[in-house]
C-alpha cells in the first residue's frame, strides 16, 4: 500500500462488536508506512481497550474534546489528516456527521476536516436498513464520502444478515483506493460512464436483463470526478452518486445508444461499464400476457452494437474502453472486442469467478490496451478497480501514440 506511506490518516472507532477490527486496519496502515492518529468514542472503550490502539497507533488514542495537551484537538486532527476512516461506523455516528451534530471528538474531526472520508458502517440488519439510515448515507454519498458498505454474515445476535463490519482488507483497499485517486489528473477533461444492465421488455411488466448491479460504473464515475473530470453517467440503476456527477437516467439499449451518441463526439473519454443486452424481443406486448392464453413464442432480434458504433465513430484524441463479462477464454474473447470494435483499451472479467463481477462488492480484471499491454489486477473492492482503470486511462492519453 504505497499510497499510505507517509500519509497522516484518522482512524474512527465507534461503539460496536466490531471494533475489534479497527485493530488490525491499524496495524496494516502503520506497517505500510502511514502515520495513524486514533481516535475512540466513549461507547467504543466498551468493546476495546485504549491501550490496545494507543500501542499499535502512531500516537496515543484520543478521546476527549477536551485536551490539555491541544486545546482544539479536533480542529488539528482534521486539518492534519490526509485522510479520515471511520471503523466501525454506527448508526448514531453517520446521524451526527450527516446533521453536523458534533457531539464528540470523533464527529467534530469529521466536520473539521477537508480530507477524504470513509465510513465504514457496521450494524443489525434491521438498522442497516431503516430508512434514516439510508437516507443519511445517500447524503454523506452525496458530499463525496466513501462508504464502504457492511456484509452479509453472522452478526453478534446470533442472526445472520447484512450489517457485519466489512473485513480490514477490504477496509483497506478503499483506503488505498482513496489516496491514489486523490489527485487532479483528470481536470479539464470530460467523462462518460454507462452503468447497469439494459432492460429490453417482453410485455408491460416483464422484460429480459441481467444481473448487473451498476456499481463498478459508478465507481468509475465517482473516481473520475475525484480525479477533476467534468463527468456524466447514463444508468439504467438508481444508486446513490456523489454531488457534482450528472446522471442520464436511460432503460433499453436503445435508450443507451441516443444517450450516448448523442454525448461521446464531445467527450475526451467514454467508459461502457455498462451490461447492454445482445437481445430484445421483436415485438413487445403493450399489456400483460396472460398465463390462460398459453406459453407465449418470443422472437429476438438484436439491440444495436453501442460500442462497435462508438468505435466507428470514435473522434481523435477520445480514449474508448470497453467492458468483457466473460466465462471461459477471457483474455482472448476480450482481445478479439478490444480489435473489432477499435477500442484503446478493455477491462475484462471472469463473471463465473467467486466474488467478480454482478452483484459483488469486489472484482478482479484484466486491463488489454490496444498497444499489447496487459495489466492484472487481482480480487479488491470496485473503487480499486476503477483507480486502475482510470490510471490507465490517465496513462494512455499522456504517452505518445505511434
Amino acid at each position: 500500500m504505497e499510497s499510505v506511506r507517509g500519509r497522516r490518516i484518522v482512524v474512527g472507532i465507534s461503539g460496536g462488536i466490531a471494533a475489534y477490527k479497527a485493530i488490525e486496519v491499524i496495524r496494516r496502515l502503520v506497517d505500510s508506512g502511514a502515520h495513524v492518529a486514533p481516535i475512540m468514542t466513549d461507547d467504543a472503550h466498551r468493546f476495546i481497550g485504549p491501550v490496545t490502539v494507543s500501542a499499535l497507533s502512531s500516537e496515543p488514542v484520543h478521546t476527549s474534546l477536551w485536551d490539555d495537551a491541544s486545546p482544539i484537538p479536533h480542529t488539528r486532527l482534521g486539518q492534519t489528516a490526509d485522510l479520515i476512516v471511520v471503523a466501525p461506523a454506527t448508526a448514531r455516528v453517520i446521524a451526527a456527521y450527516a446533521m453536523g451534530f458534533s457531539q464528540d471528538l470523533l464527529v467534530a474531526t469529521l466536520i473539521a476536516t477537508r480530507a477524504q472520508v470513509v465510513i465504514c458502517p457496521a450494524m443489525h440488519t434491521e438498522m442497516w436498513e431503516h430508512p434514516s439510515v439510508q437516507d443519511n448515507l445517500a447524503l454523506l454519498r452525496s458530499r463525496g464520502v466513501i462508504v464502504v458498505d457492511p456484509q452479509e454474515g453472522r452478526l453478534a445476535g446470533g442472526d445472520v444478515g447484512t450489517g457485519r463490519l466489512a473485513d480490514p482488507e477490504t477496509i483497506l483497499s478503499a483506503i488505498d483506493s482513496a489516496l491514489s485517486g486523490s489527485g487532479r489528473d483528470m481536470e479539464g477533461l470530460s467523462v462518460v460512464v454507462t452503468a447497469g444492465g439494459t432492460r429490453e421488455p417482453i410485455d408491460a411488466v416483464r422484460v429480459i436483463a441481467n444481473r448487473s448491479s451498476g456499481k463498478q460504473g459508478y465507481a468509475i464515475a465517482e473516481q473520475a470526478h475525484r480525479r477533476g473530470a467534468s463527468v456524466t453517467l447514463i444508468s439504467t440503476v438508481e444508486r446513490p452518486v456523489v454531488s457534482g456527477i450528472e446522471v442520464v437516467p436511460v432503460e433499453t439499449a436503445q435508450q443507451m445508444l441516443d444517450a450516448v451518441s448523442l454525448l461521446a463526439p464531445s467527450s475526451d473519454v467514454v467508459v461502457m461499464t455498462a451490461a447492454v443486452a445482445d437481445f430484445r424481443p421483436v415485438h413487445a406486448a403493450d399489456g400483460k400476457i396472460k398465463k390462460h392464453n398459453g406459453i407465449p413464442e418470443i422472437t429476438l432480434e438484436a439491440t444495436p452494437d453501442i460500442l462497435a458504433s462508438l468505435g466507428a465513430a470514435k473522434p481523435a484524441g477520445q480514449t474508448l474502453v470497453g467492458f468483457a463479462a466473460e466465462t471461459d477464454d477471457v483474455v482472448a474473447n476480450a482481445q478479439g472486442k478490444l480489435q473489432r470494435k477499435n477500442l484503446d483499451m478493455i477491462v475484462a472479467n471472469d463473471v463465473s469467478a467467486p466474488g467478480v463481477g454482478f452483484g459483488h462488492d469486489t472484482n478482479a480484471v484484466s486491463i488489454l490496451l490496444a498497444d499489447g499491454q496487459q495489466i492484472q489486477v487481482p480480487l479488491a473492492t470496485k473503487h480499486t478497480i476503477a483507480t486502475a482503470v482510470l490510471d490507465s486511462v490517465v496513462k494512455s492519453r499522456t504517452t505518445p501514440r505511434p
